[in-house]
């Protein structure tokens, strides 16, 4: 027969035992959400990001509420690949040069901050300029070819043009703009500097981009502030979906845009 004191010193060693282990299960839940979000924050930083369009600037081919994926390699690597943009080192590391046409998300310059996405229309050393409503690269008007069909408006009554165009080297997209007498349908000759980039919206008249100056607007893009190439529109809602509203997760989708390459 065991004496009680042996018994209640064998209850408190098991006792002792459970507890450790309740423990040892804590740490190991501990290390796999660790372990877990350490490889998010690497392919978030190494390979891609996602990205919400937050405004109607790159209509026709991005709308509000489009949720896109971005290529973090696409253009190599700058401390703005990385979450708060912390100031580890400069320039860029394994550095590729975008291509004209590229849509870009990039840290806007007068910040280093604000998540901007635009399409990149100047390389270094280019002279652009917009004249009567025509984008003009190097002194020559990009060629556009109006699209006629069903007359589109906005929500305001304004009507739309759209138009195919394409840039130096073959690029061809659509842009859209209100027709003629825009604010910046005509502009001065904006040279690109060597080591920055001129952007602009597809949504020519809704866009504030390179043609407007840094204090008030994007002006010339550095490139180390250069994030990575958007590459497919994954899902989209309109605009009025929430996250706390279940119901919008429905009436508001568009899923004739999920899974959409961007050119």
């Amino acid at each position: 027969m065991t004496p009680v004191y042996a018994r209640g010193k064998k209850g408190a060693k098991k006792k002792k035992s459970s507890g450790g282990g309740a423990a040892n299960e804590g740490w190991e839940i501990f290390k796999t959400i660790a372990f877990a979000l350490a490889i998010a924050m690497v392919l978030r930083i190494l390979l891609f990001q996602p990205f919400t369009i937050p405004s109607a600037s790159m209509e026709p081919n991005l709308y509000e509420g489009d949720y896109i994926v971005v290529t973090k390699w696409s253009y190599g690597y700058s401390r703005h690949s990385i979450p708060f943009s912390p100031p580890l080192f400069e320039g860029r590391i394994m550095d590729r040069a975008p291509q004209r046409g590229d849509i870009v998300v990039f840290k806007l310059p007068r910040d280093d901050r604000t998540d901007y996405i635009k399409r990149l229309i100047g390389m270094p050393g280019d002279r652009i300029q917009m004249i009567d409503n025509v984008l003009h690269i190097n002194g020559a008007p990009v060629q556009d070819v109006t699209i006629t069909g069903e007359q589109l408006t906005t929500m305001y009554g304004q009507q739309i043009t759209q138009a195919n165009e394409t840039l130096p080297g073959g690029r061809t997209f659509r842009i859209q703009d209100f027709g003629p007498g825009g604010d910046l349908d005509n502009t001065p000759v904006f040279e690109v500097p060597t080591g920055y980039y001129f952007m602009m919206g597809d949504n020519r008249d809704n866009s504030i981009d390179s043609r407007v100056d840094e204090s008030a607007g994007v002006g010339f893009v550095p490139a180390e502030n250069l994030i990575g190439k958007a590459e497919i529109i994954l899902f989209s809602w309109e605009p009025g979906a929430s996250l706390w509203n279940p119901v919008s997760w429905f009436s508001k989708i568009r899923p004739s845009r999920f899974f959409t390459v961007l050119d």
